[in-house]
């Protein structure tokens, strides 16, 4: 089990998460000042940067070769350790980010069960259309050999899973979970991944308030994080995989409000 040794400030919801040259990236819901930026090791916040005209994220990633951040709303951000911010455009209403091996951008869009490939600056390499059973598919993540790991199943869908696709998008090669639950084998909306360098899986399981840990070829090892050490549900996760920390994004859903109220991002040693 992961221990927890530090909880970044609770504020806006969080939407994000990622390192980037030994800062840690938090995008939150906000008008302004939405990306806080954090020392790696004080944890102490060094400054706030501003998307224009943007609210409403849904997901963050980085890339140190290009030495930048990217975040998901009606298209792509590109933040640059600099603070530049440039845009492109993705239809289909992007969800989740990753970066590749070869430093492209891949962006999930789950209602087209697509997964869309771009250069770093916006340019649409290829786009592949997941199998007709791979449902609202919320965040996928490229194998150093090529493979597909995707986490697929929203609110009302039947199937809940985490699955690894083979490169072309058309096959499911093993797959984890299955009928909505709570036990070891099931997931109650598994929302946002992270692969560490030996390809095991950290998968955010929401509702269920938990992450799980699966093996290259996705059977089940154990629980990383219990529901018992987050205050609130799972939406997002970076691991850093040098000092093996999780850093796990969580924000509070008021029922009454019908929105998210606040969250902030919790880090586990491994």
């Amino acid at each position: 089990m992961g221990q927890l040794i530090h909880t970044l400030p609770e504020g806006s919801p969080v939407w994000g998460v990622t390192l980037l040259a030994g800062e840690i990236y938090v995008v939150r819901e906000k008008g302004r000042d939405q990306v806080e930026v954090y020392d790696v090791t004080t944890y102490r916040l060094q400054r706030c940067l501003t998307v224009p005209n943007a609210r409403w994220f849904r997901d963050m990633t980085s890339c140190e070769h290009n030495r930048c951040v990217y975040i998901s709303r009606d298209g792509v951000y590109r933040l640059d350790v600099q603070g530049a911010v440039t845009w492109w455009a993705v239809s289909d209403k992007p969800v989740g980010l990753s970066v590749n091996a070869a430093h492209n951008v891949l962006v999930t869009c789950d209602r087209v069960r697509k997964i869309k490939e771009y250069s770093s600056h916006g340019d649409l390499l290829r786009e592949l259309t997941l199998p007709d059973d791979v449902i609202m598919p919320r965040h996928a993540i490229q194998t150093h050999s090529g493979l597909f790991i995707v986490c697929h199943g929203s609110f009302g869908d039947p199937v809940h899973r985490v699955c690894m696709i083979t490169a072309d998008g058309r096959h499911i090669v093993h797959s984890h979970g299955g009928q909505r639950g709570s036990d070891n084998d099931k997931y109650d909306v598994p929302r946002h991944l992270a692969v560490d360098d030996n390809e095991f899986v950290f998968v955010a399981d929401y509702y269920n308030r938990r992450v799980t840990l699966l093996s290259p070829t996705l059977e089940y090892v154990r629980q990383v994080v219990s529901r018992d050490q987050l205050k609130c549900d799972p939406v997002m996760l970076y691991l850093d995989t040098q000092r093996r920390h999780l850093y796990v994004a969580e924000d509070d859903w008021n029922e009454e409000q019908g929105k998210y109220t606040s969250g902030r991002v919790a880090v586990f040693s491994l």
